[in-house]
């Protein structure tokens, strides 16, 4: 069984392949960015599964993930992540992905996961697909979609529009649009006054 590993933290990278191949089978082949997982899918045999960190370099939200899905060769694809929330696995899993593995996950839930999908499977740990969303339970936060809480919580750690477009890997327009709405929704005039309505509803 083979499987590529694309992820841009060396130390997990690493620890990962020593998992996948610690007697189980695996040969594990690890790179650190989208592009270079590309040039190996086009040059080598083909692999049992791909696994992409969602954060790395090229990804660009689910795109690098759609990329990837329509390469030549109808490779299985599946995301890792340590920060992605449930809607993200949701989605990735709708666009066709082999499945969504939390990097939260034991060393042998691990292989058992890759294995998995490696077999044709789809997969997604339960717990992490129920669990409860740790969104603020207030009436100001119920107003407010969970991009416009997280275009919030980017405004009350003092980012620039930049920085949170970055953060939340969305485009800067995008974060105009979120904030033009937030500000109607918490009835604030600028980005200084709807930080503090949040800060004084408890909400960060």
């Amino acid at each position: 069984m083979r499987v590529l590993i694309a992820d841009d933290h060396d130390l997990l990278r690493d620890t990962l392949v020593l998992f996948l191949e610690s007697g189980n089978g695996i040969k594990a082949e690890a790179v650190g960015t989208l592009d270079e997982a590309h040039k190996r899918i086009m040059v080598d045999e083909p692999y049992d599964l791909i696994l992409l960190d969602y954060n790395m370099p090229g990804m660009n939200g689910l795109n690098g993930l759609s990329e990837t899905l329509a390469m030549e060769g109808g490779q299985r694809v599946a995301l890792i992540s340590g920060e992605a929330k449930r809607e993200i696995a949701e989605q990735a899993l709708e666009a066709g992905a082999a499945g969504f593995v939390p990097k939260t996950l034991a060393a042998k839930s691990m292989i058992n996961a890759v294995r998995f999908m490696a077999m044709g499977e789809q997969y997604a740990p339960v717990d992490f697909m129920t669990a409860v969303e740790d969104t603020p339970n207030n009436t100001l936060a119920d107003k407010l979609s969970q991009r416009e809480l997280e275009v919030l919580k980017g405004l009350t750690e003092g980012k620039s529009n930049k920085e949170i477009a970055r953060d939340l890997d969305i485009t800067e327009p995008t974060v105009k649009l979120h904030m033009k709405t937030l500000f109607r929704k918490v009835d604030a005039t600028n980005r200084t006054q709807a930080a503090m309505i949040a800060r004084e509803a408890g909400l960060f």
